[in-house]
């Protein structure tokens, strides 16, 4: 089993925030699909990240995850692509981690 993680900002590149309604079509979307979702929506989690030779980046970001049985990589690579376009960002996180259920 995959524990499928996605990483999205909450502001455009000038700062301008995101409805809430765009993460809710996300979340219904992969209900839909893979039969439930968790999204961390209440408290922005914050990313940094710092280019080579550039200044310090800072996003806040909200965190939905899905668990799958079969992780489909060519599917979410055309999703992480889609989002990227949906939300204007040059890179969107979508990282899969391998879990066991206890």
């Amino acid at each position: 089993m995959f524990l499928v993680q996605i990483l999205l900002p909450l502001h455009d590149k000038t700062g301008d925030g995101f409805s809430r309604e765009k993460y809710e079509a996300i979340a219904s979307e992969l209900t839909e699909r893979f039969g439930g979702v968790t999204a961390f929506t209440r408290t922005p989690a914050e990313g940094r990240w710092k280019p080579e030779g550039e200044s310090t980046n800072e996003d806040d970001i909200v965190v939905i995850e899905v668990m799958v049985e079969d992780l489909e990589r060519a599917w979410w690579q055309d999703y992480r692509k889609g989002l990227e376009r949906a939300f204007k960002q040059d890179t969107i996180v979508v990282r899969a981690q391998d879990i066991r259920m206890l």
